[in-house]
């Protein structure tokens, strides 16, 4: 269980605080796509569930632990992340890569046993990362990075996975195909799934639960179909020249619709 409670995010001045008071409940095995405009909060959020930044007020709690307050090695064992940052790892192959992912678990001398070279090697198939397992990582496109990034990930097999715009470098055979293993990892192995994306019509049509930064500091949360009834989409993402369309389910040109 992911819990947020009373929880503020944002920074010092002048930017101050980007959302207040949040009180939000995850259970194991969701999906869940956090969506809103540029600059409405999404990867100050993410960043503060991931233990990266402190918050202004209240907690973020995996399983009634402060993730603020837990150990580093404690917080690298039960939450993955993924920034969209790009990365670089001059010199490793792919699978060292991925292999770091199991760090946290393998002492001090690293070495991985047969556990963790069977959990590298299922993370590589199921981010179709393994055709290219052998290549140099810095020789990668920007979305194969992502996609070893997103394997190191689940290769840590965390309680708690959040992903900020990992998409963005996939085309969009690539990204329908990441959401859906994203999703399928969380309900077969009861992780919670935490994706920040632009991407709303494919976030609209795969999570299980939406949050939905409206920009002014505000966040719904519910399903997609609930969101779009109750005119939440619309509000966050309409401007003067696109309508969220709750019927089409899409944005068309504001004189459409």
């Amino acid at each position: 269980m992911l819990r947020l409670n009373d929880l503020s995010v944002g920074y010092g001045a002048p930017r101050g605080t980007v959302l207040a008071h949040l009180e939000v409940e995850v259970g194991p095995g969701s999906f869940v796509c956090v969506l809103g405009r540029n600059g409405a909060g999404k990867s100050t959020l993410l960043r503060t569930l991931s233990g990266l930044q402190a918050a202004l007020g209240g907690h973020a709690l995996l399983e009634a632990e402060d993730i603020a307050a837990m150990r580093p090695q404690t917080r690298a064992r039960r939450i993955a992340v993924v920034l969209t940052e790009r990365p670089a790892s001059p010199g490793l192959a792919v699978d060292d890569v991925v292999s770091l992912g199991r760090q946290p678990f393998t002492g001090w001398q690293g070495r991985l046993t047969a556990d963790d070279r069977a959990r590298v090697h299922t993370a590589l198939e199921m981010a179709g990362a393994q055709s290219f397992a052998t290549r140099l990582f810095d020789d990668l496109s920007d979305g194969e990075r992502q996609r070893v990034m997103i394997a190191r990930a689940v290769a840590q097999s965390p309680q708690l996975m959040v992903l900020d715009e990992i998409t963005a470098f996939l085309d969009l055979p690539g990204r329908v195909e990441v959401m859906a293993l994203l999703r399928a990892h969380a309900r077969r192995t009861g992780a919670i799934v935490l994706l920040s994306s632009h991407d709303l019509d494919l976030s609209l049509q795969l999570a299980d639960s939406v949050w939905l930064l409206d920009g002014r500091g505000g966040l719904a949360v519910g399903t997609p179909e609930t969101l779009i009834a109750d005119g939440h989409v619309g509000r966050a993402f309409d401007t003067n020249a696109v309508r969220f369309s709750p019927t089409l389910g899409r944005f068309d040109l504001a004189a459409q619709v």
